[in-house]
This record gives C-alpha cells, sequence and structure tokens, in this order.
C-alpha cells in the first residue's frame, strides 16, 4: 500500500516551497514576496482540505483525488495571484 508522509517531513516541504515562492516573488518587488507566498500557503491549505475530505468520503485516495488535488492548487494559485 501507499506510505504515509510524515507531517515534519510535509511542513518541511510546505516551508521550502513557501520560501522559494517568496524569493521569486522577491524578484518582482515587495508586495509580490507577500503575494506569491500568501499564494502557495492557500494552495496548500485548499489541497489539503480537499484531500481530508476525499479521505473521509472514499476512505482513501485515488489517481483521480491526486489530479484534483493539483488542479484546486493550481487554481487556488492563479486565482490569488490574479487578484494583484
Amino acid at each position: 500500500g501507499a506510505g504515509v508522509v510524515p507531517v515534519r517531513a510535509a511542513l518541511g516541504a510546505a516551508a521550502a516551497v513557501t520560501t522559494v515562492a517568496a524569493a521569486v516573488g522577491a524578484l518582482l518587488g515587495p508586495y509580490d514576496v507577500v503575494r506569491t507566498a500568501l499564494a502557495a500557503l492557500l494552495s496548500l491549505a485548499a489541497a489539503e482540505a480537499l484531500l481530508r475530505r476525499c479521505t473521509r468520503r472514499f476512505g482513501g485516495v485515488t489517481g483521480d483525488v491526486f489530479g484534483g488535488l493539483a488542479e484546486t492548487a493550481a487554481t487556488m494559485a492563479l486565482v490569488v495571484l490574479s487578484l494583484g
């Protein structure tokens, strides 16, 4: 079966993604540091919420769920980034 990612590793990955997003945003200006970091954090939060819902509803995850997570995260990032 599929393994579970340890919480510490997941938080480390989330912190790394947020840091890289903020660093890229810094190239565009101080406001973009916050905007890109927020886009990363909200994308992660939306995907996590969907993952928890699907796990409760379906008792696990499938490839379709993972696809939905990717689409949800990408959509959230684009929405947040388009607000600037």
